[in-house]
This record gives structure tokens, C-alpha cells and sequence, in this order.
């Protein structure tokens, strides 16, 4: 499966993965809308990039079963299905599932690569992955 990932040595902290990220799945330039996360660690100056690897721990904590596996391996959310407890959000290890006031369901990064393509450095990128399967 192709996967988001990245290199934060390159990366800028310009946002405009972010951007582009809240444009293409919410049609608003809002990055706290974004499904990929840049901060900046004060200690180092460097920015930490954060994005969904899909390793799928959420979808066994979701109690209305509205996460699942796609056919491509992404971690998906029926939107349908969701009732708004936002437990995902709470249980995900990387902190990778976000939410908004103005929504009424979690979103995260489904690994489209829109960022990779706007991204001026090349910090983010696809890479061909395999996942164990259960």
C-alpha cells in the first residue's frame, strides 16, 4: 500500500501541505482542518510533521464500528456510521486523528498525496508499504 511519508530534515514549516490538505477534503483554507499536523519543537527549531500511518489500532476502539480497513489498506471512517463520541481521537498512539468545533465527525489522513504534491521541500512523500495482515 502506498503510505504518507516523510523526511522533517526538509521540512520548511510553510504549512502548505496543510493547505492543500483543508482545500481538498473541506474546500477552506483552515489549517486546523488539515489531517496533517506541523509543529515546531522550540528546543531544536525543527518541525515535527505529523500524518496517519494507518496502523489501524482505532478502528477496534470505535464502539459504532464506523472505522474500517479499505480495500487499499487505509484506515477509513463511514461518515454515516459515526455517531461523534470522538474516542478515536482520544485512543489514537500518534495523535494522528483530529477534529474540528464545526464538524460533526473525526477525520485523518486517508494518504491521497495532495500534500505530496504541493509540498515545495519533498518532506513529504509515498512510499510503498506492507502491512502484516491479521
Amino acid at each position: 500500500m502506498k503510505l504518507l511519508s516523510k523526511n522533517e530534515e526538509l521540512c520548511t514549516g510553510c504549512k502548505t501541505c496543510q493547505i492543500t490538505c483543508s482545500k481538498t477534503y473541506f474546500k477552506c483554507e483552515d489549517i486546523q482542518k488539515s489531517a496533517v499536523s506541523i509543529d515546531k519543537d522550540e528546543a531544536t527549531g525543527k518541525f515535527k510533521i505529523n500524518a496517519c500511518n494507518q496502523c489501524g489500532n482505532c478502528i477496534r476502539e470505535c464502539s459504532a464500528m464506523a472505522l474500517y480497513r479499505a480495500k487499499n489498506d487505509i484506515v477509513r471512517i463511514k461518515k454515516e456510521s459515526c455517531v461523534g463520541c470522538y474516542s478515536c481521537v482520544g485512543f489514537c498512539p500518534t495523535l494522528s486523528m483530529f477534529y474540528h468545533d464545526s464538524l460533526t465527525e473525526p477525520f485523518k489522513c486517508v494518504a491521497c498525496g495532495a500534500c505530496v504534491k504541493a509540498c515545495p521541500t519533498g518532506a513529504l512523500f509515498m512510499e510503498e508499504v506492507k502491512f502484516a495482515k491479521k
